[in-house]
């Protein structure tokens, strides 16, 4: 569902998700509560101190091991909440219009 004028889909989370952020050098840590999603990007309720965020790049890791994570950069910070986009493997922001990586076309044989 599109909301607030956005140019992707967002899909906002109905129960708490609990995700963290980390810094690319592993230096720093904050948890957060994913709010909303898309393919390009998401907004957090971030916990502590936001003035590790002012970090180019960082990781947002949905795993408690950190095994599943995507890089980020910040967008906007306001009070607790903070918006972040996605970049992909060559350091540049996902387009709206890219599939993403879990996404497999179908293909039908007659």
């Amino acid at each position: 569902m599109k909301f607030d004028g956005r140019k992707t889909a967002r899909v906002r989370m109905d129960h708490r998700q609990p995700v963290n952020l980390m810094g690319s050098d592993g230096t720093w840590r904050r948890s957060c509560v994913l709010l909303d999603v898309s393919q390009t990007g998401a907004k957090l309720e971030v916990e502590g101190t936001l003035d590790v965020l002012q970090a180019k790049e960082f990781f947002m890791l949905l795993s408690s091991t950190g095994l599943a994570y995507r890089r980020c950069e910040l967008v906007w910070i306001d009070g607790t909440t903070a918006g972040i986009h996605f970049i992909t493997a060559d350091g540049k922001k996902r387009p709206a219009n890219a599939p993403s990586a879990g996404t497999q076309t179908a293909v039908q044989s007659k």
